[in-house]
């Protein structure tokens, strides 16, 4: 049997709510842009255009309810609150049909965003990645399993800092929905369960600094809580 050179990394997962087992995740996907009124803020057309797409590790996650250090390289980090999609079988190159019969789960997430270093890669066309899959970038909740919410179409999405509300949207603000967002994603990919995607976040996004208390709801099943702590 072949032995490692070093250790594996720890899977990476996900807690689900009302269990002790766990949701092993593998990739995360983000949609960019899928609340009009935020792709107008962040200097875009919100017209339907198809959906696009950038990755996060799987080790960026972090749990709801602690503390995670202001990220290294940047003077402008950012929130983006988020419904997050889990995936629970096997599916590709799927109708919206198909597709929403696939989603295992939802969790509220933060999308955290080096602002400064993902606008300084926009204007030179380079990738986002330095802005956007960090360490402690992909902040969840624990998993909630669609028997148990159904289909999310409609549902308050806000986030507040230090107890004052910046951001505030609804599903059904959503330009591509969840159904429509998995089945075309499943046109480029082999989505499997273990794939997490971050389905957009609405208008109001914004910096924060150490100290800072976030705090976000959708509305019906999730609340989420993270402290910025001192950067490392």
């Amino acid at each position: 049997m072949s032995a490692y050179i070093f250790p594996p990394a720890p899977q990476a997962s996900v807690a689900v709510r009302g269990s002790d087992a766990r949701y092993a995740v593998s990739r995360i996907f983000c949609v960019g842009r899928n609340y009009a009124a935020h792709a107008r803020e962040m200097g875009s057309d919100p017209d339907r255009e198809p959906p696009f797409y950038f990755t996060k590790p799987a080790s960026a996650l972090a749990p709801s309810g602690g503390t995670i250090p202001y990220a290294p390289g940047t003077k402008n980090l950012h929130y983006e609150m988020e419904l997050v999609v889990a995936i629970g079988k096997p599916v590709f190159r799927a109708t919206p049909e198909q597709a929403g019969e696939a989603v295992w789960g939802y969790a509220a997430g933060l999308d955290m965003t080096r602002r400064d270093l993902q606008n300084e890669a926009k204007a030179i066309g380079r990738p986002w990645d330095l802005g956007k899959g960090f360490e402690h970038s992909a902040v969840i909740t624990p998993l909630v399993p669609r028997s148990e919410l159904g289909e999310l179409k409609a549902g308050a999405i806000t986030l507040s800092v230090n107890g004052t509300e910046k951001q505030r949207g609804d599903l059904s603000d959503m330009i591509w929905s969840i159904p429509e967002l998995v089945a075309n994603l499943s046109q480029f990919y082999h989505l499997e369960p273990g794939d997490l995607i971050y389905t957009g976040t609405p208008e109001g996004v914004g910096p924060v600094k150490p100290g800072d208390s976030i705090e976000g709801v959708i509305e019906g099943f999730g609340t989420l809580q993270i402290t910025i702590g001192e950067a490392e």
